[in-house]
């Protein structure tokens, strides 16, 4: 009989990789919704960015047509242009993306994940 005992057991290695394993997994599932959000605020930076050097009042109507030209060109399908808001804020304006998003894990385990981008346009 030994005296003393050497490495891990399979069950052991089953312990300890088995939560690693699932933190891949939801690394790996939540990598295209945090990129999406990161082409999000990219657009709306680079919107608020080019109202920034315009002069006179903000026309929301040409807001909303910029971030649509923007979302086409990044592919982003979720926010809609049509769900930022483009509001009064003090003395300029400003534009937030307030949206969720839902994943879907395993079984009937899922993430919800709330995003908010405020810039402000002048």
């Amino acid at each position: 009989m030994r005296n003393r005992q050497r490495g891990v057991t399979f069950i052991g290695w089953i312990v300890l990789l088995a939560p690693m394993a699932i933190m891949v997994y939801v690394g790996i599932v939540l990598t295209p919704i945090y990129l999406n959000y990161f082409r999000v605020s990219k657009a709306i930076t680079e919107v608020g960015t080019d109202f920034k050097g315009s002069t006179g009042p903000i026309d929301k109507a040409r807001f909303k047509e910029q971030l649509e030209k923007r979302f086409d060109i990044e592919s982003i399908e979720n926010p809609k242009p049509k769900d930022i808001q483009l509001r009064r804020d003090g003395d300029g304006w400003a534009a937030e993306a307030a949206y969720d998003e839902t994943v879907q894990l395993f079984g009937n385990v899922s993430l919800l994940i709330s995003f908010d981008k405020t810039v402000t346009l002048n």
